[in-house]
């Protein structure tokens, strides 16, 4: 006999029948014998009796009758209530074995309190029981006459996060969805569902009543990490919505057939008639089928393609107008035969005009254009080779995704863009199945429909900011696409065979290159576009902004003269950017004000001089800060980088009367907090040869900030301009106002190299810098700087701490000789 019998519903109070089961709890105090006669052991904490069950798993917060056939499972249960403890429920490996021993069960199981125990006078035993918690078994402690284990509680942890809470919400509502369709679910079952007020216990409720294998249930209750468990969970009931839903739609779709079959056959009989008086029908439906076999013949397709396309035709043919699948299934014929299958012929490169459009479309960005030319070349003389995959990664606004434009009109392709920014979908790339209703291809696809060319430019436009969902990875979808020795067979899960990308010439955008995944990131060629100079940002305004705002502001050439001074004060005060997107809105204000003045007729042409900037645009937004802070002693200006270019940071540092700490704010990374720390060491060690007096630090404390608090900052590069600062205050000797450094800073006084240098000279340059303290080993990035910064600028290349005290600190005050002397 089974021990376990099918779920049914909580039994309830015992009528006066003559058979009526007999319901009784039995009281004894632990340690009374058991069946055997033999006195029990006082049971300990940590130990339950188990109560072996068969293909069936007690989820915690549920009420379940189990029906015990074997010696064991009675004598179990009925120990169970002498000693009023509760019970292990434990399922075994194989249902099929009678008897069971300690290594045929599974090692988690469910702690239960024991509601009712019946028995009926025909020899039936039942118990009622209540899941508490899971706990797995650490070790048997005897297997007669019942087992009995040392156990350890499980304690499920309680997570809140909007992830978490997202798929709680969920599930909650696929649960819901899932009882609406259930011919008669029970009302208190909904409430449960409504009312769940955690993840855990929600998910052991959908559990309990969903209609799955047993082993199945047992993993979930082996599954502790409540995300974990609710994936699984909602795969399973997924499932079992789409057979539930089906189940309902055959049951309307019979009732529809058979309240509807009289009056469906009228109107098939007269749609016939038409049909035949207007030469459509079957007529039309095979002169429909013949234009998609030709279709299909001039579409070019490989052989394996061509042999789907004419399966699916087969179908359609066969299909009446009536059914959804005909739809489905033109809708796929579509799409296979308006896909640039064909590779048409290729124009050929022209190095020399290829040149004159990049010099066109963009000023500056000389090492850019070199690696673009370059690449160009390679495709003219090997266009069967595999070329990169290019990634331009930069700031917003220096014109990542215009090269791509001007790229596709060097090569004479057509160009298409995919905005990759929020996408969080796998079948975003790969598309889904054509069986589903509404299913399209993926964006890779349907961007190659939109080119209508093989060869076509594509620029995969944000590729840093895919996310992931829970509908998987797209950029693992997106590894096979950027692979030159795997996009050839790319399959797209809409389109079902493979389509060759080997041709397309793939061209993605970046801000950051962190969050791209390391293998994704190492299909690509990354190409740096730093950001521009002054110098460079008043060429471009010059040559495209001031044209472009002037065209869309509807005015005319001529009718606004705004010149290079003016056109130096905005970028100086009211813009700070990498890029000229900001410039191109300050340019646009400039533009609407002198419209509103010609449209209103009180001028006929306007001039706008730097005067009259403040009137327009407001008051100046940036002004040089390093003047600002020039003559004071324990203020160091250093360099930073950002993801939209470069920064200048000041360091301050103060003394006060202490017992020799460090305080350091600012909002300050643990890297930039070791910095600050190998410094005081440093300067600590050093004292003498700093020129520092040594009873300086005796007794006090040294607070170092770094201001913009409200900004975090981290990184190794500030350790030189932290230095510089303490020898400033502990020296008496202001840092030079027209000097800024970066290096980072070791405790044997090596200035080491760092990251991001043309960034931040850049950003030197701009904050009105003439002086820029560098690492030596960094001499390796001086030709990356743009050649009119380069002549501007004053480098110092540092060896050693003592190089930057030496060349960055102000000379020592004169001593006056005591007289007399």
């Amino acid at each position: 006999m089974n021990d376990i019998d099918p779920p049914v519903a909580t039994p309830g109070e015992a009528s006066a029948d003559a058979r009526q089961p007999a319901v009784f709890e039995v009281s004894a105090p632990a340690g009374a014998p058991d069946e055997g006669g033999r006195p029990a052991a006082a049971p300990d904490a940590d130990t339950l009796i188990i109560l072996p069950v068969r293909d069936t798993v007690l989820f915690p917060g549920t009420v379940f009758p189990i029906a015990l056939g074997r010696s064991a499972s009675i004598a179990a249960a009925q120990q169970a209530v002498r000693e009023e403890r509760q019970i292990g429920v434990l399922m075994q490996r194989d249902s099929t074995k009678a008897e069971p021993s300690a290594g045929d069960f599974h090692s988690f199981g469910t702690v239960a309190n024991v509601l009712r125990y019946i028995s009926t006078p025909d020899g039936q035993h039942h118990v009622v029981v209540q899941g508490e918690s899971r706990f797995q078994v650490e070790e048997f402690l005897h297997e007669q006459p019942f087992f009995r284990a040392r156990v350890r509680l499980v304690v499920e942890p309680e997570q809140r996060s909007p992830d978490i809470e997202a798929r709680f919400a969920n599930l909650r509502r696929m649960a819901l969805e899932a009882l609406q369709l259930l011919p008669q679910a029970p009302s208190d079952l909904v409430g449960a569902v409504q009312t769940a007020s955690s993840p855990s216990q929600l998910t052991d409720l959908v559990a309990a009543y969903l209609d799955f294998p047993a082993e199945q249930k047992q993993e979930l209750i082996e599954t502790i990490d409540p995300v974990a468990r609710i994936d699984k969970v909602v795969a399973l009931l997924a499932h079992r919505l789409e057979v539930l839903r089906l189940t309902a739609e055959i049951g309307r779709q019979t009732k529809a057939t058979f309240d509807e079959r009289q009056k469906e056959a009228v109107l098939r009989e007269q749609m016939a008639a038409i049909q035949r008086q207007l030469g459509e029908g079957d007529a039309g439906r095979a002169q429909e089928v013949t234009d998609l076999s030709a279709a299909i013949d001039k579409a070019g397709m490989p052989p394996d393609a061509e042999a789907a396309a004419r399966k699916e035709l087969r179908r359609y043919e066969r299909s009446s107008d009536a059914s959804p699948e005909s739809g489905m299934i033109r809708n796929h014929l579509d799409w296979m035969v308006e896909l640039p299958w064909a590779l048409p012929d290729e124009a050929p490169i022209d190095i020399a005009q290829a040149r004159r459009v990049l010099d066109a479309d963009h000023f500056g960005l000389g090492k850019i254009k070199d690696r673009i030319v370059e690449y160009l070349a390679v495709r003219k003389l090997a266009p069967n080779g595999k070329a990169p995959i290019l990634c331009f990664a930069g700031p917003p606004g220096v014109g990542k995704t215009s090269l791509g434009q001007s790229i596709a009109r060097a090569m004479g392709r057509p160009f298409v863009r995919v905005s990759l920014g929020g996408v969080h979908d796998e079948a975003e790339i790969r598309g889904h199945r054509s069986t589903y209703i509404g299913a399209l291809p993926g964006t890779i696809v349907q961007g190659l429909r939109k080119a209508g060319a093989r060869d076509c430019v594509m620029m995969l436009d944000e590729i840093d900011k895919m996310g992931r969902g829970m509908g998987g990875d797209p950029s693992a979808a997106m590894l096979e696409v950027l692979d030159p020795e795997q996009n050839a067979t790319f399959r797209d899960n809409y389109i079902g065979t493979p389509f060759d990308l080997s041709r397309v010439v793939f061209i993605a955008t970046a801000n950051m290159l962190d969050s791209i995944p390391g293998p994704l990131r190492d299909r690509m060629e990354i190409i740096t576009l730093a950001g521009y100079t002054r110098a460079e940002k008043l060429e471009i305004a010059k040559r495209y902004l001031v044209r472009r705002q002037t065209e869309a502001n509807g005015l005319k050439p001529g009718q606004v003269d705004l010149g290079d001074d003016a056109l130096g004060a905005i970028i100086g005060g009211y813009t700070r950017e990498s890029g000229v997107r900001n410039l191109e809105r300050e340019v646009g204000a400039v533009m609407r004000h002198a419209a509103v003045k010609i449209a209103s007729g009180e001028a006929e042409s306007v001039v706008v001089t730097p005067d009259d900037l403040p009137a327009i645009l407001g008051a100046t937004r940036f002004e040089s800060e390093a003047g600002m802070r020039a003559g004071l002693a324990g203020v160091a200006t250093g360099l930073a980088w950002t993801p939209v270019g470069g920064e200048i940071l000041f360091i301050e540092a103060a003394r006060s009367a202490g017992r020799g700490g460090l305080l350091l704010t600012g909002q300050l990374g643990d890297v930039m907090k070791e910095s600050a720390q190998i410094a005081l060491s440093l300067v600590k060690g050093r004292a003498l040869s700093l020129g520092i007096d040594p009873k300086a630090l005796d007794g006090a404390d040294i607070h170092i900030h770094v201001p913009a608090g409200a900004t975090p900052k981290d990184g190794p590069s500030a350790g030189v301009a932290m230095t510089m600062a303490l020898v400033s205050l502990l020296g008496g000797r202001p840092v030079r106002p027209d000097t800024a450094m970066t290096g980072e800073v070791s405790l044997r006084g090596l200035v080491m190299p760092v990251g991001g240098i043309k960034e931040k000279v850049l950003a030197a340059a701009a904050a009105g810098i003439t002086r820029v303290m560098l690492p030596a080993r960094n001499r390796r990035d001086y030709d990356d700087i743009p050649e009119d910064v380069r002549d501007a600028l004053e480098f110092v290349w540092l060896e050693r701490v003592e190089d930057a005290v030496a060349a960055g600190l102000e000379p020592a005050p004169a001593v006056e000789a005591a007289p007399g002397s």
